[in-house]
Formats: structure tokens, C-alpha cells, sequence
């Protein structure tokens, strides 16, 4: 499970997600959030995100 929640996650966060398409290969994206799409404070998968660039996942790491 992961234990990072939509409160520690903030438009121009610097994170590592997971699309939906590299999930079995567990491929992480680095990128900044755009949108917070996920509306529940939590997420057994993580918090679903668009980012700057437009890709969607969800959030794996966040980076320092």
C-alpha cells in the first residue's frame, strides 16, 4: 500500500509516477503536478495525477 496522502501532494511537486500502461513493469515518470485528479484524502495504488506534461499516473515517490 502506499502512504502517501493527497495533502502531502501540491501543484508544482516535484514526483515519480506510475502510468497506467507501465504499471505490471512498475516504470516510474518524473515530472511536476498540473492536477490532483484523485478527490479521497488516500489510495491503496496512490493519488492520481496529471502532470505539466500531460501524462497521467499515480504518485509513487514524491522528490526532494
Amino acid at each position: 500500500m502506499n502512504n502517501i496522502k493527497r495533502a502531502d501532494i501540491k501543484p508544482d511537486s516535484k514526483v515519480k509516477i506510475v502510468k497506467k500502461e507501465n504499471q505490471r513493469a512498475n516504470i516510474l515518470t518524473e515530472g511536476f503536478v498540473k492536477d490532483i485528479l484523485t478527490n479521497s484524502e488516500s489510495h491503496p495504488h496512490g493519488i492520481k495525477v496529471r502532470l505539466t506534461s500531460g501524462e497521467v499516473g499515480r504518485v509513487k515517490e514524491l522528490v526532494k
